[in-house]
């Protein structure tokens, strides 16, 4: 039987954080099991199944063996999970720096407010842009984060259009323009950047510079 204490785990690592407001920065991650979307670029296919059930305090124990004080919680999709929430306030507790990336097709509302929250838009070029929970844009603390997946140009243009309808670059301190890998050139990304002057930070990420798609990093 599965206890409420516990979560369908499909790894526990130690890397450098290859995006958002912490790149760079070495980090722990854990690697939730499962996810209701199925994007069209989504390079962790290999959690949507499987994965081992492990208790949140064996997951806190081996988070600890890394002496590590930033913990990334991901997937899949981590909110899919209701025990991720225990989990991150257990870690918040213990003194570590904690985000979590989510999809932003579930609700945000129960998450710690301690956690930073890092929020992806789902576009057009997604395929699943019609599972995005716009509500939970209004609950964004100021220290979260959104990102954007740009496929192409239309995804790009749409993506505009978002900044402004949710004031979004008021609303949250950082929203990143992420280019889909090997999909969209980062250098035509920057490249519109700037030319339209949009505030918007734009990234590559960084774990696929150093090492390629390989699982665990």
């Amino acid at each position: 039987m599965v206890q409420a204490s516990s979560l369908r785990v499909t790894e526990i690592f130690y890397s450098l954080q290859g995006e958002a407001r912490t790149v760079g920065k070495p980090t722990v991650f854990v690697r939730l099991t499962g996810c209701p979307l199925r994007c069209r670029y989504c390079d962790s296919a290999y959690a949507f199944e499987g994965g081992s059930q492990i208790a949140v305090d064996e997951i806190r124990k081996t988070i600890s063996g890394y002496e590590c004080k930033t913990v990334t919680v991901t997937g899949g999709e981590p909110l899919a999970q209701p025990a991720v929430l225990l989990l991150m306030r257990h870690l918040c507790d213990d003194g570590y720096a904690v985000s979590i990336e989510t999809s932003g097709a579930l609700p945000i509302d129960a998450i710690d407010v301690r956690v930073s929250i890092v929020l992806d838009i789902k576009t057009p070029g997604s395929g699943e842009d019609k599972k995005n929970l716009y509500e939970s844009l209004a609950k964004l603390k100021f220290k979260d984060q959104v990102k954007f997946v740009i496929c192409d140009r239309k995804d790009y243009e749409w993506a505009k259009t978002k900044l402004i309808q949710f004031n979004l670059l008021e609303a949250v301190e950082d929203v990143f323009f992420s280019v889909s890998y090997e999909e969209l050139s980062p250098t035509d990304l920057a490249d519109w950047v700037l030319a339209d002057r949009l505030q918007v930070r734009v990234q590559m990420q960084l774990h696929k510079l150093l090492w390629g798609d390989l699982p665990g990093h």
